[in-house]
């Protein structure tokens, strides 16, 4: 089996776990990065290989440029995943990396690749739903400091600390950009389960967008809601890696 790289920037593995026989790969929101999962390890079985990915303009890529478009960014994550697609796998993506594991997932199967054996979508609306909400990504920067602090998921400190906003601000705009720029295509729903999980007080996803994720699958969907704001990936994280375990435990069992 492909052990996952140390060299490789696009992967953060924080405990290498080459005997696992299903691995985890995990996108980011906008503006975060591998970090954000790196506690992951320490909560899930020891029979998943947790490895978050590293995108470029953030954690140890900080002073690379971020992707702005979707696509190039899809196809750049994967060129650098294939060579360890050798085992099954789940995708796992919040918010902006919910998106991006759905349009990966479907990159895979036009690649005559190997596909995701479960997707697992965290605040984010089925991506055949129009946005209700204005652009953000060009925004002045009062406005687009506004619109994150409404966000509520960069902390207050960092927000008002001006030399590192001015670090990290090109990375969000890009990030806001990959999200808000992005245009659906249909194509036949995708052959493995998906899962969604939304916020209950989540104001960028509705229950009716949560819900259209349904005819993305030939398979089984279902539908967690937890407690919490866009964010309740923090907030309510050991109830979304409880449920995490629930949902893979039949897959690892037949492993």
């Amino acid at each position: 089996m492909t052990t996952i790289s140390t060299t490789n920037p696009w992967f953060t593995c924080p405990l290498p776990n080459p005997q696992a026989p299903l691995r985890l790969f995990c996108l980011p929101y906008a503006g975060g990065s591998a970090l954000n999962f790196r506690s992951w390890v320490n909560q899930l079985p020891t029979t998943i290989e947790v490895c978050p990915i590293e995108l470029p303009g953030r954690g140890l890529r900080l002073q690379e440029p971020a992707f702005d478009q979707l696509q190039p960014l899809v196809q750049a994550i994967g060129e650098a995943l294939l060579p360890t697609l050798d085992r099954p796998f789940i995708l796992f993506g919040h918010s902006m990396g919910g998106l991006i594991c759905f349009e990966f997932a479907r990159w895979l199967r036009r690649q005559g690749a190997r596909s995701p054996i479960h997707l697992l979508i965290s605040g984010r609306r089925a991506p055949q739903i129009a946005a209700t909400m204005p652009l953000r990504y060009n925004l002045p920067e009062p406005e687009f400091l506004a619109a994150l602090h409404r966000l509520n998921g960069t902390p207050q400190a960092i927000l008002e600390h001006p030399e590192l906003m001015k670090l990290l601000l090109p990375t969000l705009r890009a990030d806001f950009s990959v999200v808000e720029t992005s245009v659906y295509t249909p194509e036949p729903p995708l052959d493995c389960p998906i899962t969604v999980f939304g916020g209950w007080d989540d104001p960028e996803t509705s229950l009716v967008g949560l819900q259209a994720w349904r005819v993305q699958t030939q398979q089984s969907f279902r539908l967690e809601l937890l407690p919490g704001d866009h964010f309740f990936l923090h907030s309510a994280q050991s109830q979304l890696l409880t449920l995490i375990r629930q949902i893979l435990s039949p897959t690892l069992k037949a492993l």
